[in-house]
């Protein structure tokens, strides 16, 4: 599933240039398995990076095999968001 909807996405946009990077991303079957292609499909997608090389490299480092790190950024937009050291309410700040 997530294979094939990263192959349509390296499609949407000059078929004929992407054609040997689908081919190279099909062929690490061969050499990871259809599963942990898959999931490194997926990663890649989560990231929005449709190329060959994120897909390689992923696999390379065995990035697909950790749990998803895209929830990480969710948990730290509380540091950002919540009370800072110079954080000020800005309804206080308006003069009223």
């Amino acid at each position: 599933e997530s294979c094939h909807v990263f192959i349509k996405r390296l499609f949407a946009s000059r078929v004929l240039d992407n054609l040997r990077a689908a081919q190279g991303v099909v062929g690490l079957a061969k050499r990871y398995g259809d599963k942990r292609l898959e999931a490194a499909c997926l990663r890649a997608l989560t990231f929005d990076n449709v190329r060959y090389s994120a897909v390689k490299q992923i696999l390379e480092k065995g990035l697909d095999q950790h749990p998803d790190e895209s929830s990480t950024f969710d948990t730290l937009s509380d540091v950002y968001t919540g009370g800072g050291r110079f954080h000020r309410d800005p309804n206080k700040l308006l003069p009223h």
